[in-house]
């Protein structure tokens, strides 16, 4: 009878560790054709392209062939996990190519949560992914190349003269970069929680469409948690109060940091301008005691000559709504999308 016993278990045990095997190889069938995952083994590392019309000429050899010639002059971006450079492979083909050199552990794990967050993410307002690249000393991340560059150089660089954003195309970055952020809080599963939302890492395509970039801090949240307990990390000015208190990340975070950026938008200042700190305030502070005023068309951006004043003040409230203090004050990103569509609905409805 023992024997039996012993007998069935056995046969239990290999039906169910065979069933986990046949299944791990549908899932990753299912994967790749999914992806059309292109994998090139190199010298020292390996490179996965994900398949599409975009990466049709890209190779290993090219690829690598180019990347050794990247030079400082190529630098189109920068951040705390890594350098973005513009890599050309020929006259149509080009990329943003985001380089994290390893040695260090925090890189290293920066790498790992952009892969681990941008793996299935296709949304219209967060940037392409193409692929990545592993070798001994430094890893790549082969990214969509967004030719107007960043929000923080439209608004702040050294073209911001020469290039100054109308009301229309600002209102349309600031819906745009909402839609992407709602889609990481609301519809990826699990949950996205980016942790960086500032106007430098959102990138603006040859349309001034928004696409949210950069989760090399980006946190994934199970649906069944409201945080995750985690280090401080962040940019000075866009984060929220919340952060030094707790160490919780949470999407309400986000959409704290999105609202100073729609105050970028707005007043065209950021929140560490060096006339905040002479005056001992901040970008927040200041707005607040404006819009207390009811003056907040005063604080708008100089560069715009004309707006409408109606669609300014809810674009002013809307932030301010975003960063209330309280969290659980705060509106969740899919109801800021709401809050935002709505400026220009009712300006459609009434017209007509």
């Amino acid at each position: 009878m023992g024997n039996l016993v012993a007998l069935y278990i056995t046969i239990c045990c290999l039906a169910f560790i065979v069933s986990k095997i046949i299944i791990s190889v549908l899932l990753y069938k299912r994967w790749t054709r999914k992806h059309r995952v292109m994998e090139d083994s190199m010298t020292g590392g390996k490179m996965v392209v994900f398949r599409s019309s975009a990466t049709q000429s890209l190779t290993s050899k090219a690829f690598m062939k180019k990347t050794m010639k990247l030079t400082n002059k190529d630098i189109i971006g920068s951040g705390g996990y890594g350098t973005v450079y513009r890599l050309v492979l020929d006259h149509n083909t080009a990329f943003a190519v985001k380089k994290l050199n390893k040695g260090s552990s925090d890189r290293d794990r920066g790498f790992e949560r952009e892969l681990e967050a941008m793996g299935d993410i296709k949304h219209r307002n967060i940037v392409v992914l193409h692929g990545y690249c592993m070798t001994a000393q430094y890893n790549l991340l082969i990214y969509e190349l967004m030719p107007n560059g960043s929000l923080d150089a439209m608004l702040h660089g050294k073209l911001s003269g020469e290039n100054v954003l109308d009301w229309s195309t600002r209102y349309k970055i600031a819906v745009g970069a909402a839609r992407g952020l709602s889609y990481l809080h609301h519809d990826c599963i699990p949950h996205i929680i980016h942790r960086d939302i500032k106007s430098s890492n959102i990138l603006l395509d040859q349309n001034m469409e928004a696409r949210v970039s950069d989760f090399g801090l980006a946190t994934l949240l199970r649906p069944d948690r409201s945080h995750v307990s985690t280090i401080v990390a962040g940019t000075f000015g866009y984060l929220p109060p919340e952060c030094f208190d707790t160490g919780k990340a949470t999407t309400k975070g986000d959409v704290y940091s999105f609202g100073v950026v729609l105050l970028e938008l707005l007043t065209g200042k950021r929140p560490t301008d060096e006339s905040f700190i002479e005056n001992g305030t901040k970008l927040v502070t200041w707005v607040k005691e404006v819009a207390v005023e009811n003056r907040e068309e005063y604080a708008i951006d100089s560069n715009l000559v004309s707006f409408p004043v109606d669609e300014v003040k809810t674009m002013f409230i809307i932030a301010e709504k975003c960063l209330e203090p309280d969290p659980c004050n705060r509106p969740t990103m899919s109801e800021v999308v709401k809050m935002l569509e709505q400026i220009k609905s009712d300006k459609s409805n009434t017209a007509s």
